[in-house]
């Protein structure tokens, strides 16, 4: 039998009091509380990997760890697009050799770093199945969870150092209440430099602080009535804000190293956004990323940040770390990992400080100009085609006001748009200015100079300049028909003039005429005309992500007319092909929701899907477009639908997508109960008529 699986195990010597109820219970609970309680209390024994005797040290396993050196850095995560191999992105900058302690602590030795025995981490996999598996609320989940975080509280060290325990105590802090994660908090705080730079500790202290949003204010439970040997003494234990306080100071007295370390910067990036009461989803996905795949596909430029209630502290103690970014502004404008953070602390600046946020870009863009000039223009261009600083320069300009981005644009950007469109790394910051852009009288120079070169920008692969450009006048409402006129020359459609209506696929694909359908046509030869017979014939093209938005941008001009004449064009195979396609199904998610387009415009566009519907249904991406046609359909539409759907429903009900539009559309009232199924639908009618008239109004 397993050691400390036997129900008579004694607890081992000075450990007493670890596996009894920590709570004495008053005389009010009822007997049933009572005997829940001693169940749970007798499972957790049972569950218990301690053996009789042991102490401990051997249930950590005290001894060598795993042969990986002292100090040993890792390099940051994979490379993205544009620094992956031949994007022209230089390799990373310099390293940083580790600095001792500011107060003279020494690290802890590696060979006496706790070590967790097979035995400990089963019995956590075992604690935080059943975790997962109790009900969400009770007093029996309570007693569990305070068991298992008592026990994570005497092994953090070894649990967050360790590959697999760093991944099970990251999910057990979310389940802890208010105090066990202070223990735990407390508990790693002796080594806390030591941990946060650590592999896998850094990400324990990092969900740890996300859990700030969930506890800050959280009221303190009423005392124990008798508290555990070796537990803590009266005012022993901090509270939450003080623990974080204390973090935030020790990151202050070493700053630059905790910046500079590979995995201390992430420490310091999600200090940041809780100190001031953001949190960033683009960095929320970056920790997932550590364990979870999906991080992966997660687009750092879509940043939906989180805002909770912060004390005045937290903001005050923002500002002493956001001031030390000045003391010397170089490291974080050329060190690649040091950057991050400066990028991360004008994100949450920005929102919540954001004079202090104009102060830090205003020493940014000071110390840049102040460098050499370059040969062809201002010292500010050699950084835009840096690695690192064109990084940092992209959120600078995300979070200037338009003074300073009319100011940067005329002492630095003017003149030089298109050799920067051109450029490998600098069309990236372009593109974020261009993003940044509100007012009219910024875009009309900058339209004016990038505007002849959007064909010779696309045939040198950099599509993203052309679609930001396209954003910024459907966003100031300017520029539109000029720019519409212009894609069309580029992608060789605009004359002759039937070409125009093949617009739709050349921009989902990103392709010209002549590429899309395989013309071979001379050079300074009159184009021929579009050849319908050859246009329907041809399947539609892959689309690509940036055409999608391209033409997501064009639905959203004041008229879009070409674009929707250009959709309504496309036989029902190709509508299909473009509703089931990842990037191509928002396409129609904004026919059906841009305010530009007309009701009649949108039924026009819709019609050709008439008989494609079952496998609209049975696809990942076309059964949410047809959720989408659904709710915005009349009665008369839905059955019409609902008739084309019923005639395959065995199919519908197999199919593991089909049978949410069949449960959606409720297509087995409509095939049994018709009448029933039209008085429920006619009511559904009535109240989305009621609610888009409160709506507009």
């Amino acid at each position: 039998m397993e050691a400390g699986r036997s129900g008579d195990t004694p607890p081992p010597a000075g450990s007493s009091g670890r596996w009894t109820m920590t709570r004495t219970l008053r005389s009010e609970r009822a007997g049933f509380s009572k005997l829940c309680r001693g169940l749970a209390h007798a499972w957790w024994q049972e569950a218990s990997p301690v053996s009789k005797g042991a102490g401990p040290g051997a249930l950590m396993g005290l001894g060598p760890r795993s042969p990986h050196k002292a100090g040993r850095r890792f390099p940051a995560g994979g490379k993205r697009g544009r620094g992956a191999k031949g994007s022209g992105r230089p390799p990373p900058g310099r390293r940083r050799q580790p600095c001792p302690p500011p107060d003279g602590r020494s690290e802890p030795a590696q060979d006496a770093l706790p070590h967790l025995s097979p035995e400990a981490l089963g019995y956590f996999r075992r604690a935080l199945s059943a975790l997962k598996e109790a009900p969400e609320t009770g007093e029996e989940r309570e007693l569990m969870v305070h068991n298992v975080l008592k026990e994570v509280e005497a092994q953090a060290l070894a649990l967050a150092t360790n590959r697999t325990g760093s991944e099970m105590l990251q999910e057990l802090l979310g389940f802890s209440p208010l105090k066990p994660l202070c223990r735990v908090w407390a508990a790693l705080r002796s080594n806390l430099r030591f941990v946060a730079c650590h592999r896998c500790g850094v990400h324990v202290l990092q969900s740890a602080l996300l859990q700030l949003p969930r506890l800050l204010g959280t009221p303190a439970e009423e005392e124990e009535e008798e508290e555990e040997d070796g537990d803590r003494k009266d005012g022993s234990l901090e509270t939450l804000e003080e623990l974080v306080l204390g973090l935030a100071a020790e990151v202050c007295d070493d700053f630059f190293f905790y910046c500079g370390d590979t995995h201390g910067t992430f420490v310091v990036r999600t200090l940041l956004q809780v100190l001031g009461g953001t949190l960033l989803e683009s960095e929320r996905a970056r920790h997932r990323g550590s364990h979870s795949p999906e991080a992966q596909r997660a687009p750092t430029r879509d940043c939906k940040p989180t805002d909770f209630e912060v004390p005045e502290t937290f903001l005050n103690c923002l500002r002493d770390l956001s001031s030390c970014f000045l003391k010397d502004i170089a490291v974080f404008i050329t060190d690649k990992i040091s950057s991050f953070c400066l990028q991360v602390g004008l994100q949450v600046l920005h929102r919540k400080l954001p004079q202090l946020c104009a102060h830090l870009c205003n020493a940014v863009i000071g110390y840049l100009s102040s460098r050499n000039s370059s040969a062809d223009g201002s010292p500010l261009l050699l950084f835009l085609r840096d690695q690192t600083s064109s990084r940092l320069l992209e959120q600078v300009l995300l979070v200037s006001d338009p003074p300073r981005l009319q100011s940067l644009f005329e002492d630095h950007f003017q003149g030089q748009l298109q050799t920067l469109a051109a450029h490998p790394i600098a069309n990236f910051p372009l593109q974020r200015f261009l993003d940044a852009v509100t007012t009219p009288e910024l875009l009309s120079p900058m339209f004016k100079e990038l505007s002849p070169a959007l064909e010779a920008v696309l045939a040198q692969g950099h599509p993203g300049v052309i679609v930001a450009l396209v954003g910024a006048c459907r966003r100031v409402g300017t520029h539109q028909a000029q720019v519409l006129q212009l894609l069309l020359e580029a992608f060789h459609c605009a004359e002759p003039s039937s070409r125009q209506v093949s617009c739709v696929p050349l921009f989902a694909t990103l392709m010209a005429y002549e590429v899309y359908y395989g013309l071979m046509e001379d050079e300074g030869a009159v184009p021929a005309e579009h050849q319908v017979e050859m246009a329907t014939a041809r399947a539609l093209g892959e689309v690509t992500v940036l055409g999608s938005l391209l033409l997501q941008h064009l639905l959203h001009f004041s008229t879009p007319d070409l674009i929707l004449r250009s959709l309504g064009a496309l036989t029902g195979p190709q509508l299909l092909s473009l509703a089931q396609s990842p990037a191509g199904s928002h396409v129609l998610d904004t026919v059906l929701s841009s305010p530009s387009v007309t009701r009649k415009q949108r039924r026009r566009v819709l019609k050709t899907l008439k008989g494609q519907y079952v496998a609209l249904a049975c696809s990942r991406h076309g059964s949410r477009v047809l959720d989408a046609i659904w709710s915005g359909a009349a009665l008369g539409a839905r059955k019409e639908i609902a008739a084309e759907l019923g005639e395959r429903n065995e199919e519908l009900l197999r199919d593991p997508f089909g049978h949410h539009v069949a449960r959606n559309v409720a297509l087995t009232t409509f095939l049994k109960r018709r009448k029933a199924w039209e008085q429920q639908q006619g009511a559904v009618a009535k109240r989305r008529r009621a609610l888009n008239s409160i709506l507009e109004d």
